[in-house]
């Protein structure tokens, strides 16, 4: 499966593990499938699929895991926006990838919330990925993380209260 990041199309090394499948590297675990089996991916390469809604705070040893894929079940989901934000706020700096159903509206937005890479199935916007179109907002009314528009050249932001 083709990953998109930094502006293109990557092959990808890694796959869900399927729930009895042997330990392998570049193996994405979910949640209760790494506390489960921790023992057998020593050593290993691995990365952790997870479901939205879960504290990611309550994990633990995030710096194990080269890849966090965050699951969009629905696009109506945002879930994973908070999760993202989260994870790199508790100092994760691994690959954050968007999974299930990302949109290519939703592309920059998840990228200002941490999101660094995109597993794209939605057909309409690979073809635009494709095609060479790029999502590009160039000013923000809500701060993220990655480069900003400098406080005070947004008239419409809301003022501190004094």
């Amino acid at each position: 499966m083709a990953i998109y990041a930094n502006g293109t199309f990557t092959s990808d090394p890694w796959a869900k593990l399927e729930a009895d499948a042997p330990a392998r590297a570049h193996a994405l675990l979910t949640l209760p499938q790494w506390r489960e089996r921790e023992a057998e991916f020593a050593g290993l390469a691995v990365g952790l699929w997870l479901e939205p809604g879960l504290p990611v705070a309550d994990i633990g040893g995030l710096d194990r895991f080269g890849v966090i894929a965050l699951d969009f079940p629905k696009y109506t989901d945002g879930r994973a926006f908070s999760m993202a934000r989260q994870l790199r706020a508790l100092g994760f700096g691994g690959e954050i990838r968007a999974v299930g159903h990302v949109l290519f509206d939703q592309l920059q937005l998840m990228a200002r919330c941490g999101f660094d890479s995109f597993d794209i199935t939605h057909p309409a916007t690979l073809h635009l990925l494709e095609s060479g179109q790029r999502p590009d907002i160039a000013t923000f009314y809500q701060p993220g993380l990655g480069a900003e528009v400098p406080t005070g050249t947004r008239p419409w932001t809301r003022k501190r209260a004094g």
